[in-house]
């Protein structure tokens, strides 16, 4: 049989494989039509590297009880995935994702501390000699110090979007007295800390730097309002990435160091995109809004708004030429997406343009919009990104915004003082007929009321969105 320098050298390559399996993975998810074989690369990455971790571990003679936990570990968590998967609502993906990114970072804590007791806890041990000897004793303590820094802020920045986006807290912003100052002055905190405990690698500094940072991640979270949620959720995926990373250099893995820089990297890119088309400083989101402060919404009479019904809607469409349905987070809660869908088979069919338009944080996940729609299996080629299709709204007869309200609201672009002033968003005022699914009057997610709604050429049309719209298929 193989001997275990081969067997090493064999789970290396295989760590190799799964990177490379990976980055398929990612490069497969950019795009609609291969997003399934990107989930399938990695999938089969995660499963290589679990192979090879285990065949490690047998190599370096693990005792039976680790090997047992090792695998009764994998198997624990392979069997809450697989269940959170099967009964999750594509309503609630955007939280549990969030929630996973927090097991991620407190996978880096444990790690950190785990590499803190077993190194600068005994520093006469075989393992800080070694390192002393070999003049690594140093970057292994900052290793340690960051990775639990890094790890700490994911978990609880995690859990405070994850209760954001499941509205078990309110998504208003935390204004704090001296905001800026908590968040600027804990970074500069850790960067003390971190020297003093490369030097002298003491239990208390580790145990204050992990205060530090469960504190610093929630109120950074904390602190950004609803409407920059989307970009949250990916900035918190970066965040894992680097704690990953973390981990990686820790354990001396060299498959977490290259996961983990992959999440990071995309992750902050995707992150640095969204503010792009959000009009949102990339730094002030990251650094918990720093240098916003959003007041309160105007509470401001716009007068009386206009109610049409799915009969009225449904003689609109019939004689439109054009049609643009723009969907939100709305359309996801009423699982109206199918709905949706036949309505735009059947305008097609009878000659109609119809298309959609997808805002960059329609929903409460990047891409959320997008996915619905592909699941109910609408064509990607007339699924336009907002810069693709905001010049096609004046020449339009009839807009459909199904339970999307922020991202259509002219306030953004029209009211210097509205909390979301600045923020692009769909300009559906310009077509000649607007049409509002809604359950009720209330403000949006990001807690500003939306003039749109008593523009003369829009009309409310209330109630459960796939309801409404299945009235107005009967209608046609």
């Amino acid at each position: 049989m193989f001997n275990a320098e081969t067997i090493t050298n064999i789970a290396n390559a295989a760590y190799v494989v799964a990177a490379l399996l990976f980055i398929l993975a990612l490069a497969g998810l950019s795009k609609h039509e291969t997003s399934k074989a990107g989930n399938a690369f990695g999938m089969a990455g995660m499963g290589v590297a679990l192979i090879a971790t285990i065949v490690l571990a047998v190599n370096k003679q693990i005792e039976p009880l680790g090997l047992a936990l090792l695998i009764g570990a994998m198997a624990v968590g392979g069997a809450i995935g697989l269940w959170r998967a099967r009964i999750v609502e594509m309503t609630g993906m955007p939280e549990l994702i969030a929630l996973l990114h927090s097991f991620v970072g407190l996978a880096a804590v444990l790690v950190g501390w785990s590499g803190y007791l077993h190194v600068e806890h005994e520093l006469d041990g075989q393992g800080a000699l070694e390192l002393a000897k070999e003049g690594m004793l140093g970057i292994h303590s900052a290793e340690v110090f960051i990775g639990v820094f890094i790890g700490a802020v994911t978990f609880t920045g995690s859990i405070v979007a994850n209760l954001k986006l499941s509205a078990k807290i309110k998504s208003a912003p935390l204004m704090l007295p001296g905001k800026n100052f908590l968040n600027v002055g804990s970074l500069v905190l850790f960067v003390a800390l971190t020297v003093w405990f490369v030097i002298s690698p003491n239990l208390w500094l580790l145990v204050a730097v992990t205060v530090l940072a469960l504190l610093l991640g929630w109120h950074l979270v904390a602190s950004i309002g609803g409407g920059d949620m989307p970009v949250v959720v990916s900035m918190l995926n970066s965040y894992s990435g680097w704690a990953a990373a973390a981990s990686g250099f820790l354990l001396s893995n060299d498959l977490l160091i290259i996961t983990g820089a992959l999440v990071g990297s995309s992750g902050a890119y995707l992150s640095y995109i969204m503010c792009k088309a959000m009009n949102r400083s990339f730094i002030s989101v990251i650094a918990g809004g720093f240098g916003i402060e959003a007041g309160p919404a105007e509470d401001k009479d716009y007068g009386e708004h206009r109610e049409i019904t799915a009969e009225g809607a449904a003689e609109l469409l019939g004689s439109a030429d054009s049609v643009i349905i723009t969907p939100g987070y709305g359309m996801a809660v009423a699982q109206a997406q199918y709905g949706v869908a036949d309505l735009t088979r059947k305008l097609r069919e009878k000659g109609v343009n119809v298309r959609f338009g997808i805002h960059p944080v329609a929903g409460r996940l990047p891409g959320h919009m997008n996915v619905l729609l592909a699941e109910a299996k609408v064509p990607y080629d007339i699924v336009l990104e907002m810069d693709e299709i905001n010049d096609d709204f004046d020449d339009t007869a009839v807009v459909l915004v199904i339970g999307a309200n922020d991202t259509v609201n002219p306030a953004a672009s029209e009211d210097p003082g509205s909390p979301i002033a600045g923020m692009p968003v769909l300009t559906v005022w310009n077509a000649d007929n607007v049409i509002v699914f809604k359950r009720s009057m209330a403000s949006g997610y990001a807690g500003v009321q939306n003039p749109l709604f008593f523009r003369d050429n829009t009309q409310m049309l209330f109630g459960d969105a796939r309801d409404r719209v299945n009235d107005i298929l009967a209608a046609l």
